[in-house]
């Protein structure tokens, strides 16, 4: 059995940012294209599980009428400090990361679905568990807000898989940890 690789797929200002200080993320509309998206369906054929932070699970949550679509189609687990009872296809876990990606990779099943935010990005890299990195660069500076790479965070090596451009701007960068 292949163990199951973890993707962070994600997109972030030209100067790093996930999100304004407020969590406005309206600029990601900027580039939303007819019959474009990023390689979001073929990433969502690739993964059955879906792992966000709290912080971004209540914006989700805030721009679809308090839902969280992702619990329909996958696995879901909400990375949280507090302890709650599983809710609308959510499951929240406030315990030792490591501990919940190994019972996840022992099932049988596809790839993992990282949505980060930023807390979330740093945990896993942390402990080495992003395998592979999507990331989409959208053509704004935002000059501040909620960065992508927090500090502190372990060194890398990483391995470039594929890059593309594309006529909104958007440029896409896909690694894999070496």
């Amino acid at each position: 059995m292949a163990q199951r690789k973890i993707i962070l797929y994600i997109s972030m200002s030209l100067d790093g940012f996930i999100a304004t200080q407020n969590d406005d993320i309206s600029w990601l509309g900027m580039v939303q294209k007819e019959g474009q998206d990023y390689g979001y369906q073929e990433l969502l054929e690739r993964v059955d599980t879906y792992i966000i932070g709290r912080q971004t699970y209540d914006v989700i949550k805030s721009l679809t009428g308090g839902k969280l679509p992702q619990a329909a189609m996958f696995d879901c687990y909400v990375i949280t400090r507090e302890e709650r009872d599983p809710e609308d296809g959510v499951t929240f876990y406030s315990d030792d990361i490591q501990t919940l990606i190994d019972q996840i990779r022992q099932k049988e099943g596809k790839d993992i679905y990282c949505d980060g935010g930023g807390q979330i990005v740093k945990i896993f890299l942390e402990h080495q568990l992003i395998d592979e990195m999507i990331i989409s660069v959208i053509p704004v500076l935002l000059g501040a807000g909620k960065r992508l790479f927090l500090g502190g965070i372990p060194g890398a090596c990483l391995e470039l898989l594929n890059s593309r451009s594309f006529e909104t701007g958007l440029v896409q960068l896909h690694y894999r940890r070496k």
